[in-house]
């Protein structure tokens, strides 16, 4: 059963794969943008224009260059930008380490505040507990996050190196292998705006679903037995109630893997995002296209694991 269950994963997983990069190769072509002109600059007479969209490849038949492209992507080749001539598969492995730092440590991080949050605030509902939790998730939501980045920037780093406390780095990103230290220093700011962005949501979420599950017949039930509260709450609440939690967060990872632009660029991060934007900027097809095979490859693996979660959290879930 399980076999069958991730076999068919597996193969929808390759389905939603090729729709996207097919939707991405067609809104390019569709695009008035043409790589050619700007790698030829603004004096290129058109023979000039046509000799590079040639050596580009970009004067075949749409359909022959996508086919290509498949080919060469099932055997792991993901081509060379127009514009660096670099290898795709070498631009996402610089680019890609510092965005999957940021994701995983700052989804840590949300977690842990938005459902330890949540679950305060449910088990005190209408309490003054729970409405300044729930202002605060609010508040937090609201808030743009270039407006936090700089904020913290502010007052962790501008204003603690003017006390002649310099605790935490400004921005620029240290590799995990060169120093596991200076890796965690320069990116606490960035984990601690991302998980303020993103944990209001899960406060929100979590809230809503431990509302639900202890209202639950089988929750009445033990504690009529006398199961200790907490135990109620933690074992059989929070269990069932995490459900959409997992599922919020699978989409929530898979989707920032593909760039967290905004954080990226507050902190100077580097990574996948700012290495997206300088792409559709310049009309930069492969590396749009690989990126758009990164994003993707990692939604539907997140999705993959918040399936298989399901099964351990609620005994109710099936896999068939």
């Amino acid at each position: 059963m399980l076999r069958r269950f991730l076999l068919r994963r597996a193969l929808l997983g390759v389905l939603v794969l090729w729709l996207v990069t097919l939707g991405t190769f067609l809104l390019f072509f569709v695009a008035p943008s043409d790589p050619a002109r700007t790698l030829a600059g603004r004096q290129a007479t058109p023979e000039q224009v046509e000799l590079i969209r040639h050596n580009l490849g970009l004067d075949r038949p749409t359909l022959v260059q996508y086919l290509d492209y498949l080919n060469r992507l099932i055997h792991g080749d993901l081509g060379q930008s127009y514009f660096s001539g670099e290898s795709i598969g070498k631009i996402l492995s610089e680019d890609f380490p510092p965005t999957a730092s940021l994701v995983i440590g700052g989804a840590i991080l949300w977690v842990v505040i938005g459902v330890g949050a949540g679950v305060l605030s449910a088990t005190r509902a209408r309490s003054l507990l729970d409405r300044v939790v729930t202002f605060l998730a609010l508040a937090a939501v609201s808030m743009p996050t270039f407006v936090v980045g700089l904020l913290l920037l502010y007052f962790m780093f501008f204003q603690l190196t003017m006390a002649g406390a310099p605790l935490l780095p400004p921005d620029s990103y240290v590799s995990f292998t060169d120093s596991p230290g200076e890796w965690a220093r320069h990116l606490i700011l960035p984990w601690i705006t991302l998980a303020m962005v993103q944990a209001a949501s899960y406060v929100r979420l979590t809230r809503g679903s431990m509302l639900d599950t202890l209202g639950e017949d089988y929750i009445r039930t033990a504690r009529a037995k006398g199961v200790p509260e907490g135990q109620v709450i933690y074992r059989h609440g929070l269990r069932a109630a995490l459900t959409p939690v997992v599922t919020q967060l699978g989409v929530d990872v898979g989707t920032l893997i593909g760039g967290v632009v905004v954080t990226e660029s507050v902190f100077g991060l580097g990574g996948i995002g700012q290495a997206v934007v300088q792409a559709f900027v310049s009309g930069d097809l492969p590396v749009i296209m690989g990126v758009v095979v990164l994003a993707t490859t990692a939604v539907v693996l997140a999705n993959l694991l918040v399936d298989l979660a399901y099964g351990l959290l609620d005994p109710r879930i099936r896999l068939a």
